[in-house]
Protein backbone atom coordinates (compact mmCIF):
# COMPACT_ATOMS: atom_id res chain seq x y z
CA UNK A 1 0.00 0.00 0.00
CA UNK A 2 1.19 3.58 -0.61
CA UNK A 3 2.29 5.61 2.28
CA UNK A 4 -0.29 8.64 1.16
CA UNK A 5 -3.23 6.10 0.91
CA UNK A 6 -2.37 4.43 4.39
CA UNK A 7 -2.14 7.55 5.94
CA UNK A 8 -5.43 9.15 4.32
CA UNK A 9 -7.25 5.93 5.39
CA UNK A 10 -5.33 6.09 9.00
CA UNK A 11 -6.85 9.85 9.54
CA UNK A 12 -10.08 8.85 8.03
CA UNK A 13 -10.76 6.03 10.81
CA UNK A 14 -9.73 8.93 13.41
CA UNK A 15 -12.33 11.57 11.87
CA UNK A 16 -14.65 9.27 12.08
CA UNK A 17 -13.95 8.60 15.30
CA UNK A 18 -14.37 4.54 14.46
CA UNK A 19 -11.37 2.98 17.06
CA UNK A 20 -11.72 -0.33 14.98
CA UNK A 21 -10.65 1.11 11.67
CA UNK A 22 -8.02 2.64 13.63
CA UNK A 23 -6.70 -0.32 15.21
CA UNK A 24 -7.15 -2.15 11.56
CA UNK A 25 -4.00 -0.67 10.34
CA UNK A 26 -2.20 -2.56 12.66
CA UNK A 27 -1.06 -6.01 11.84
CA UNK A 28 -2.75 -8.55 14.41
CA UNK A 29 0.75 -8.59 16.50
CA UNK A 30 1.19 -5.29 15.90
CA UNK A 31 1.59 -2.57 19.03
CA UNK A 32 0.80 1.12 19.18
CA UNK A 33 3.11 2.90 21.62
CA UNK A 34 2.37 6.35 23.41
CA UNK A 35 5.25 8.15 24.73
CA UNK A 36 3.47 10.50 26.85
CA UNK A 37 1.58 7.78 29.10
CA UNK A 38 4.68 5.30 27.83
CA UNK A 39 1.99 2.82 27.27
CA UNK A 40 1.82 0.00 24.66
CA UNK A 41 -1.13 -1.41 23.28
CA UNK A 42 -1.90 -4.25 21.59
CA UNK A 43 -4.84 -3.83 18.46
CA UNK A 44 -7.88 -4.73 20.79
CA UNK A 45 -6.58 -2.96 23.62
CA UNK A 46 -6.11 0.35 21.58
CA UNK A 47 -9.66 -0.49 20.31
CA UNK A 48 -10.93 -0.25 23.97
CA UNK A 49 -8.87 2.85 24.52
CA UNK A 50 -10.46 4.52 21.84
CA UNK A 51 -13.55 3.54 22.32
CA UNK A 52 -13.42 5.70 25.67
CA UNK A 53 -11.75 8.34 24.09
CA UNK A 54 -14.33 9.28 21.51
CA UNK A 55 -16.76 9.17 23.26
CA UNK A 56 -15.32 11.95 25.98
CA UNK A 57 -13.27 14.12 23.20
CA UNK A 58 -14.46 14.50 20.17
CA UNK A 59 -11.48 16.10 17.84
CA UNK A 60 -10.93 16.53 14.41
CA UNK A 61 -7.43 15.49 12.98
CA UNK A 62 -5.57 17.22 10.44
CA UNK A 63 -1.77 16.68 8.57
CA UNK A 64 0.89 18.79 8.54
CA UNK A 65 2.92 18.85 6.03
CA UNK A 66 4.09 16.02 4.24
CA UNK A 67 4.53 12.02 5.20
CA UNK A 68 7.61 10.61 5.07
CA UNK A 69 8.41 7.33 3.81
CA UNK A 70 11.80 5.56 4.18
CA UNK A 71 12.06 2.19 3.35
CA UNK A 72 9.35 0.35 5.24
CA UNK A 73 8.91 3.45 7.74
CA UNK A 74 6.72 6.61 7.83
CA UNK A 75 6.72 9.58 9.45
CA UNK A 76 3.86 12.53 9.54
CA UNK A 77 2.87 15.17 11.53
CA UNK A 78 -0.47 15.95 12.82
CA UNK A 79 -2.86 18.55 14.48
CA UNK A 80 -5.55 17.64 16.80
CA UNK A 81 -8.79 20.27 17.29
CA UNK A 82 -11.79 19.62 19.62
CA UNK A 83 -15.09 19.72 18.28
CA UNK A 84 -16.94 22.25 19.73
CA UNK A 85 -19.49 21.42 22.58
CA UNK A 86 -18.40 17.81 22.70
CA UNK A 87 -17.64 15.17 25.46
CA UNK A 88 -16.18 16.58 28.90
CA UNK A 89 -13.98 19.66 27.36
CA UNK A 90 -10.96 18.10 29.02
CA UNK A 91 -8.50 19.71 25.64
CA UNK A 92 -9.89 23.05 25.37
CA UNK A 93 -7.01 24.05 22.75
CA UNK A 94 -5.71 21.98 19.79
CA UNK A 95 -2.67 20.01 19.99
CA UNK A 96 0.13 18.59 18.23
CA UNK A 97 1.89 15.64 17.44
CA UNK A 98 4.46 12.96 15.30
CA UNK A 99 3.82 9.37 14.74
CA UNK A 100 6.61 6.94 13.16
CA UNK A 101 5.20 3.85 11.79
CA UNK A 102 6.91 0.68 10.61
CA UNK A 103 5.05 -0.99 7.67
CA UNK A 104 5.06 -4.96 7.35
CA UNK A 105 2.98 -5.36 4.01
CA UNK A 106 -0.84 -3.77 4.23
CA UNK A 107 0.01 -3.40 7.90
CA UNK A 108 1.53 -1.49 11.13
CA UNK A 109 3.77 -3.33 13.35
CA UNK A 110 4.75 -0.81 15.04
CA UNK A 111 2.83 2.56 15.48
CA UNK A 112 4.97 5.11 17.62
CA UNK A 113 2.67 8.32 19.17
CA UNK A 114 4.38 11.40 20.32
CA UNK A 115 2.25 14.41 21.50
CA UNK A 116 1.87 17.23 23.97
CA UNK A 117 -1.21 18.26 25.36
CA UNK A 118 -2.05 20.21 28.87
CA UNK A 119 -2.69 17.86 31.53
CA UNK A 120 -5.23 20.03 34.26
CA UNK A 121 -5.17 18.52 38.01
CA UNK A 122 -8.76 17.05 38.92
CA UNK A 123 -9.04 20.32 41.13
CA UNK A 124 -9.13 22.72 37.72
CA UNK A 125 -10.77 20.50 35.54
CA UNK A 126 -13.87 20.92 37.39
CA UNK A 127 -13.25 24.33 39.09
CA UNK A 128 -16.01 26.22 37.37
CA UNK A 129 -18.51 23.44 37.23
CA UNK A 130 -20.80 24.64 39.52
CA UNK A 131 -21.77 20.84 40.90
CA UNK A 132 -22.31 21.27 44.41
CA UNK A 133 -21.74 18.14 46.62
CA UNK A 134 -25.59 17.44 47.43
CA UNK A 135 -26.21 17.63 43.98
CA UNK A 136 -23.31 15.23 43.58
CA UNK A 137 -24.54 12.45 45.91
CA UNK A 138 -28.21 12.87 44.26
CA UNK A 139 -26.21 12.72 40.28
CA UNK A 140 -24.70 9.72 41.70
CA UNK A 141 -27.32 7.57 42.86
CA UNK A 142 -29.51 7.88 40.26
CA UNK A 143 -27.12 6.94 38.37
CA UNK A 144 -26.76 3.71 40.16
CA UNK A 145 -30.16 2.86 40.29
CA UNK A 146 -29.84 3.33 36.74
CA UNK A 147 -27.07 0.79 36.02
CA UNK A 148 -27.74 -1.38 38.82
CA UNK A 149 -31.47 -1.71 38.76
CA UNK A 150 -32.53 -0.56 35.33
CA UNK A 151 -28.89 -2.15 34.23
CA UNK A 152 -28.96 0.64 31.34
CA UNK A 153 -25.10 -0.89 30.65
CA UNK A 154 -27.04 -3.45 28.62
CA UNK A 155 -27.39 -0.95 26.14
CA UNK A 156 -24.70 -1.29 23.41
CA UNK A 157 -25.23 2.24 22.33
CA UNK A 158 -25.17 3.84 25.93
CA UNK A 159 -23.07 6.80 25.92
CA UNK A 160 -22.11 9.50 28.16
CA UNK A 161 -24.49 12.14 26.94
CA UNK A 162 -27.58 9.00 26.64
CA UNK A 163 -27.07 8.54 30.14
CA UNK A 164 -26.82 12.79 31.19
CA UNK A 165 -29.86 13.31 29.54
CA UNK A 166 -31.56 9.91 31.47
CA UNK A 167 -30.72 11.33 34.73
CA UNK A 168 -31.19 15.30 33.94
CA UNK A 169 -27.91 16.35 34.37
CA UNK A 170 -25.34 18.17 31.91
CA UNK A 171 -22.53 15.96 30.30
CA UNK A 172 -19.79 17.28 32.60
CA UNK A 173 -21.79 17.06 35.40
CA UNK A 174 -22.10 13.70 34.84
CA UNK A 175 -18.34 13.02 34.06
CA UNK A 176 -17.11 14.87 36.47
CA UNK A 177 -19.51 12.50 39.00
CA UNK A 178 -18.13 9.72 37.59
CA UNK A 179 -14.44 10.67 37.45
CA UNK A 180 -14.27 11.72 40.90
CA UNK A 181 -17.19 10.03 42.93
CA UNK A 182 -16.37 6.62 41.70
CA UNK A 183 -12.48 7.36 40.43
CA UNK A 184 -12.57 6.11 37.20
CA UNK A 185 -13.50 7.16 33.72
CA UNK A 186 -16.93 7.00 32.19
CA UNK A 187 -16.00 4.02 29.49
CA UNK A 188 -13.67 1.99 32.79
CA UNK A 189 -17.39 2.56 34.82
CA UNK A 190 -19.80 1.22 32.07
CA UNK A 191 -17.10 -1.84 31.58
CA UNK A 192 -17.10 -2.63 35.02
CA UNK A 193 -20.68 -3.47 34.94
CA UNK A 194 -20.61 -5.05 31.94
CA UNK A 195 -18.23 -7.30 32.53
CA UNK A 196 -19.77 -8.07 36.00
CA UNK A 197 -22.59 -9.40 33.82
CA UNK A 198 -20.52 -10.76 31.63
CA UNK A 199 -18.95 -12.91 34.59
CA UNK A 200 -22.30 -13.47 35.91
CA UNK A 201 -23.82 -15.46 32.46
CA UNK A 202 -20.45 -17.31 32.45
CA UNK A 203 -21.15 -19.18 35.65
CA UNK A 204 -24.65 -19.88 34.92
CA UNK A 205 -25.18 -23.52 34.51
CA UNK A 206 -27.86 -22.78 31.38
CA UNK A 207 -24.95 -20.83 29.95
CA UNK A 208 -22.67 -23.19 30.28
CA UNK A 209 -22.62 -23.86 26.44
CA UNK A 210 -23.11 -20.83 24.76
CA UNK A 211 -20.88 -19.04 22.59
CA UNK A 212 -18.59 -16.30 24.03
CA UNK A 213 -19.60 -13.59 21.51
CA UNK A 214 -23.49 -14.02 22.43
CA UNK A 215 -22.39 -13.85 26.01
CA UNK A 216 -20.28 -10.61 25.21
CA UNK A 217 -23.68 -9.28 22.75
CA UNK A 218 -26.13 -9.66 25.90
CA UNK A 219 -23.59 -8.00 28.34
CA UNK A 220 -23.87 -4.47 26.24
CA UNK A 221 -20.62 -4.83 24.09
CA UNK A 222 -20.82 -4.72 20.56
CA UNK A 223 -17.73 -6.66 19.41
CA UNK A 224 -15.68 -9.44 20.17
CA UNK A 225 -12.40 -7.48 20.30
CA UNK A 226 -13.74 -4.99 23.01
CA UNK A 227 -14.86 -7.31 25.15
CA UNK A 228 -12.21 -9.68 25.22
CA UNK A 229 -9.81 -6.88 26.11
CA UNK A 230 -12.10 -5.00 28.59
CA UNK A 231 -12.54 -8.53 30.32
CA UNK A 232 -9.04 -9.10 30.30
CA UNK A 233 -8.51 -5.96 32.43
CA UNK A 234 -11.20 -6.25 35.00
CA UNK A 235 -10.68 -9.74 35.48
CA UNK A 236 -6.98 -10.66 34.91
CA UNK A 237 -7.96 -13.44 32.22
CA UNK A 238 -9.68 -14.02 29.12
CA UNK A 239 -13.48 -14.99 29.16
CA UNK A 240 -12.66 -18.57 28.35
CA UNK A 241 -10.08 -18.99 30.50
CA UNK A 242 -12.67 -17.60 33.52
CA UNK A 243 -15.57 -19.93 32.35
CA UNK A 244 -13.33 -23.06 32.31
CA UNK A 245 -11.81 -22.04 35.92
CA UNK A 246 -15.77 -22.14 37.09
CA UNK A 247 -16.51 -25.06 35.51
CA UNK A 248 -13.68 -26.72 36.82
CA UNK A 249 -14.65 -25.09 40.24
CA UNK A 250 -18.00 -26.35 40.21
CA UNK A 251 -17.50 -29.97 39.24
Amino acid sequence: MQAGKFVASYFDAWNHSDPEAVANHLASDGIYIDMPENIRRTPDELIVTLTEFFGEFPHHYELLGEVLTSHNSIAFQYRVCPIANGGSGEFAAPYCGAEFMTLEGRAAVKITDYYDYPTPTEQNKYAKSGLRSEQMLDYKRQLEKLMIREQAYLRPDLTLPILANAIGCSVNHLSQVINSGFGVSFFDYLNSHRVAHARQLLTELDNQCRAILNVAFSAGFNSNSAFYAAFKKHVGMTPAQFRRKARNQGS
